[in-house]
């Protein structure tokens, strides 16, 4: 029972760190990412006029669009340089709740017009060793230009230029830290030279409405051309690796408690073994095989019943603590939580108790079979 219990035990606590570790991500992108995202279904970027994108926030349940030039660009401070994702955004970028979660330090504005300013990803930052308390060093940004049939022998013709201040850093994840930089939408359509197209638009759903349905609305509108995308969708292969990975520690765990199990085979074994001449008198009072059989069934049951109980109340349990008061830490002095997240669901107690007395069960029906095949006359 106590090792039945342990192995219930213990499912229940690794299934919890899983579902905790999923929801920290999809907070964490949360952050970064647009509750929806339209993104051309062939090709790089598309062509946007204002109608258009009237008719796209004239759907039931839009709140805000914001407009979105996403490209590679080579970025420049004080001599170091290195190439990162620039993302020009429209002035309501910052209106949709980004970075709730994580760190942000700086200003929260991207400048004005004739003086644009960028927020950076800690890790962009870092490799730049950038200063933002020193106005007097810009950032300098290089873009390469649509190489023309006309060959040139001046190197400034190949690209454009243009400076941006460092106004913020964050951080939420590595993926984002270490390649985005943000900038004004303006600033990023005049560098990339990219006119009215546009590489993706984000919406933000108001508060109360179905983000489902309002994804299902846009696709209605849109047609198959674009693709409109949620947060899940927009991280499908990362969210579907950590699914990947709780369903195989699932299954090794099972197994584990399935080997586990034997003691209760052996136990139950040896009992029937001890209790021949027991079972011998039962049968020659009249038990039929089928009571016998049922007798060693319910001793199984017991240890399956109360050890699974046992294990979910100790698992819940040790999970409501690490929520609430974080015992167990992640030992990384930078991460966004100090503590393992966890995060309880009840299907997946109801799958736990499934297996672990299914398994135990299971274990117990060949000593029952055995127990009920005691010879009588040979035993009294």
């Amino acid at each position: 029972m106590v090792g039945v219990a342990v192995g219930t035990m213990a499912l229940v606590i690794v299934m919890s760190v899983f579902n905790g570790l999923e929801d920290l991500i999809r907070g964490l992108f949360a952050s970064f990412d647009a509750e929806l995202k339209i993104e051309v279904a062939e090709g790089k970027s598309f062509e946007v006029t204002e109608d258009w994108l009237d008719s796209i926030r004239s759907i039931e349940g839009v709140e805000i669009l914001t407009e979105v030039i996403e490209d590679n660009a080579l970025f420049d401070y004080n001599g170091n340089q290195m190439v990162a994702r620039l993302k020009g955004v429209s002035d309501n970028f910052l209106d949709q709740g980004r970075f709730s979660r994580g760190y942000f330090w700086g200003d929260t504005t991207l400048g004005t017009e004739l003086r644009p300013a960028a927020i950076l990803g800690r890790g962009v930052g870092f490799y730049l060793s950038i200063n933002l308390n020193d106005i007097n060093v810009p950032l300098k940004v290089f873009y390469p230009k649509a190489p023309r049939s006309a060959a040139t022998i001046d190197p400034n013709q190949l690209y454009s230029s243009a400076i941006l201040d460092p106004a913020a850093f964050f951080s939420i994840d590595r993926q984002f830290d270490d390649e985005y930089v943000i900038a004004p939408l303006d600033f990023a359509k005049n560098l990339l030279n990219y006119g009215n197209r546009r590489t993706s638009l984000e919406i933000k759903v108001e508060e109360g409405k179905s983000i489902n349905s309002v994804q299902a609305r846009l696709k209605e509108l849109l047609g198959r051309k674009f693709l409109v995308k949620n947060t899940d969708e927009q991280h499908a292969g990362l969210l579907r690796t950590v699914k990947l990975e709780k369903l195989f520690v699932f299954l090794t765990l099972t197994f584990i408690l399935a080997i586990a199990s034997f003691n209760i085979f052996f136990s139950l074994s040896m009992l029937a073994i001890e209790k021949k001449k027991d079972i011998a008198v039962l049968k020659a009072m009249g038990a039929p095989d089928k009571l016998i059989r049922r007798i060693f069934l319910k001793q199984g049951s017991m240890i399956a019943f109360s050890g699974a109980l046992i294990g979910l109340i100790l698992g819940f349990l040790i999970c409501l603590v690490q929520e609430k008061f974080g015992l167990v830490s992640l030992g990384i002095s930078s991460a966004v939580i100090d503590a393992y997240p966890v995060k309880m669901i009840w299907t997946d107690f109801v799958w736990i108790s499934m297996a672990v007395v299914g398994i135990t069960l299971l274990a117990s029906y060949r000593p029952a079979f055995i127990a009920s095949k005691v010879d009588t006359v040979k035993e009294i």
